[in-house]
């Protein structure tokens, strides 16, 4: 799977294209998807210590988290949990649990209806061996490592509205991304 880089989340593919992050690394791979390649729970769960840093809470706090499952062709490649600040997605499709994206446009679409429009996003991604959880989930072979992934969204006045971690099976994906140099 091509994992596209800065593209996959270009403001016009969730407010003009209906394509979300996930859908645009599909299209990207010359593979078909469709609503159930996208599982999904919502629930509000304490904050870990990184996740209440990013989203500048409490340790502890309640936050929601919106936990992905993808698949292609019935296989797993990722999980995704993005975790926002319940006055930030109280009520909206974000706090959904349908199958899928979370409405036309996705959440960047939804929180950019609320007001926290996203405009700058901040990735990580490191390396390590898998969870037995995550073995299990991802169905791995014995021996292959995990990319993790940690994004922060900020708004354009530098406030963060998610954070999310990603769990990606290793020898599924490829990362490219392309982008204009700063001065």
């Amino acid at each position: 799977m091509k994992r596209l880089g800065t593209d996959r989340y270009a403001k016009n593919k969730c407010k003009y294209d209906d394509t979300v992050a996930f859908i645009a690394d599909r299209e990207a791979s010359g593979r078909e998807w469709k609503p159930t390649d996208q599982t999904q729970t919502v629930s509000k769960v304490e904050a870990d210590k990184e996740i209440a840093e990013a989203l500048g809470v409490d340790a502890d706090s309640l936050v929601y988290e919106r936990a992905r499952l993808v698949k292609d062709a019935g296989h797993p490649t990722h999980t995704l949990s993005s975790y926002c600040r319940p006055e930030d997605v109280e009520g909206t499709r974000l706090v959904d649990d349908t199958p899928g994206q979370a409405g036309r446009g996705g959440g960047f679409l939804v929180l950019t209806l609320q007001g926290l429009e996203p405009d700058t996003i901040s990735e990580t991604f490191y390396s390590r061996m898998p969870t037995p959880d995550e073995i299990e989930t991802l169905e791995l072979p014995a021996g292959e490592p995990v990319m993790v992934l940690q994004r922060r969204t900020f708004t354009a006045d530098g406030r963060v509205v998610e954070f999310a971690r990603g769990i990606h099976a290793a020898s599924r994906f490829s990362w490219s991304y392309t982008f204009k140099l700063p001065d």
